[in-house]
């Protein structure tokens, strides 16, 4: 066994990298697009990309920009939409880099929980009778970290809610390719007849994390201004990047691998589960339907972050529940499947149960 099985990183094992497929794809963009993929772009990235994107999402291709991953999409949206003392959801839990963006920018948090289906929006509603929302940060599909879904009511009330109280949802959703059985529910993008969605995804998770082309979708007014930004900034995203996402996905092989890998992922998560289940019982955690992550909360008196640092001695890190969370999370922890083969799951779990002894 190895002396480290880490639990705490989101990003795939090497073994779920596509390598010999992205050493072709860059070898075909640089022979038939090698004049777009080396030169200046402009703000939205690869024009071919946005509209092979666009076809996917069933939109227009002036609807899409590419970025460099989606955390900079997130990032320039905040800046642009945002202004200190806003009022915005955050889920809770909710992604940790997020939440530091968001604070960056001297925003007011309003958290609101999660539960087994995804955001309470009925909180929502009652918040809404505080004052108003400048926006609300949602992970739909497969959380990080809580790896629940949001169910498909929930996501036409929070569109119809967005709709009457003129607040933007960005819908963060890089895990959506990842389903281990039934697909996820539509976007709320696809269900938005107000322009108040704004959705963001990722090939991170889909080709490998050291791509770094992620995108934006949605209304045509905004992504040009925020296109325009892009282009004021950095002129534009990795050009050659994108060109060899683009192959892979024209030539079928992007949607080869989301196979392969959806089938990696879910026997990780089945030997997470049993390992918990037969090491940890105490836990308690909704099984995720897809994407990398399980939360699990702890009995209430557990220190998850005292617990991390034997974890951590002991060949086996994890994170803590309070890196996601504005307040709490002692008892809570995360673990990230994806980067851990399933030969491995049951041994890392037993060294962070010795740890609870």
């Amino acid at each position: 066994m190895p002396d480290t099985i880490s639990f705490a990183r989101g990003a795939p094992s090497p073994d779920l990298i596509p390598v010999e497929a992205v050493r072709k794809a860059a070898a075909k963009a640089l022979e038939d697009d090698w004049q777009k993929a080396l030169s200046y772009g402009v703000g939205i990235g690869h024009p071919g990309l946005c509209a092979w994107i666009a076809d996917r999402h069933g939109i227009e291709a002036e609807q899409v920009m590419t970025t460099n991953g989606s955390l900079e999409a997130g990032a320039m949206l905040f800046r642009h939409l945002l202004a200190p003392g806003d009022r915005v959801v955050v889920e809770q839990p909710s992604y940790d880099r997020t939440l530091l963006l968001l604070e960056q920018l001297g925003v007011e948090f309003v958290p609101v929980a999660l539960e087994d289906d995804g955001i309470d929006v009925d909180a929502i509603e009652r918040a809404l009778e505080s004052g108003p929302i400048k926006l609300a940060h949602v992970i739909p599909n497969f959380h990080n970290p809580a790896g629940c879904t949001l169910s498909e009511e929930k996501r036409r009330r929070l569109v119809e809610l967005a709709a009457e109280h003129s607040f933007w949802i960005f819908e963060d959703d890089p895990y959506r390719e990842l389903p281990f059985g039934e697909d996820p529910p539509p976007t709320m993008l696809s269900m938005d007849e107000a322009d108040r969605v704004i959705h963001a995804s990722s090939f991170s998770k889909t080709v490998s994390p050291g791509v770094r082309v992620g995108y934006l979708a949605g209304p045509a007014g905004p992504i040009a201004e925020l296109a325009k930004v892009a282009n004021e900034n950095y002129i534009s995203p990795n050009m050659l990047a994108g060109s060899l996402v683009l192959e892979l996905c024209r030539s079928g092989v992007l949607d080869d691998n989301i196979a392969k890998v959806k089938v990696a992922l879910a026997e990780r998560r089945d030997a997470l589960v049993a390992a918990l289940e037969r090491h940890i019982p105490e836990a308690r955690f909704v099984v995720p339907g897809g994407g990398y992550f399980l939360w699990a909360d702890l009995a209430r008196e557990r220190d998850t972050v005292a617990l991390a640092a034997k974890a951590k001695e002991a060949g086996a890190p994890f994170i803590p529940g309070t890196d996601f969370m504005l307040e709490g999370g002692e008892n809570s922890l995360r673990f990230s499947f994806a980067s851990v083969p399933p030969e491995n799951m049951d041994e890392g779990i037993s060294r962070i149960a010795a740890c609870l002894a």
